[in-house]
């Protein structure tokens, strides 16, 4: 059960996600890992599932891997009515990784929050096919 602060954290941080245009998936463009990948702020942001493992694939503008070592993240992944939120930790070299209670369904959306070593904040939205 969620509690009031999870319910409104994660409603305020899909409230957010809907307001940047800039994150908005290129759905034609898919990564390197064979994920939907998206351009935030000059970077890219891939998203690859495979059954209960989940990774944000970090690069940079020219595609070459960018360092997750103290980075930190989390999904708010939103399945029709239900909302879950899932902590992203860095692995090496240039993931944040976490593990779901099961795999992504189709149409789910996931919004991925992201900070950086360096300081700077990411934000994107994908939809798993």
């Amino acid at each position: 059960m969620l509690t009031k602060r999870a319910f409104w954290t994660g409603l305020m941080l899909v409230a957010v996600a809907a307001q940047v245009p800039s994150v908005a998936a290129h759905d034609s463009e898919k990564g390197p890992n064979g994920g939907p990948m998206v351009e935030v702020k000059g970077l890219h942001l891939e998203l690859v599932t495979k059954e209960m493992d989940v990774a944000v694939v970090l690069s940079d503008a020219s595609h070459a891997p960018l360092a997750s070592t103290g980075a930190t993240g989390r999904l708010v992944i939103l399945e029709g009515s239900s909302q879950k939120t899932v902590t992203l930790a860095p692995a090496q070299p240039d993931r944040l990784t976490a593990k779901l209670e099961k795999p992504l369904a189709k149409g789910t959306r996931v919004v991925v929050s992201a900070k950086l070593a360096s300081g700077l904040d990411l934000l994107a939205r994908f939809v798993a096919k």
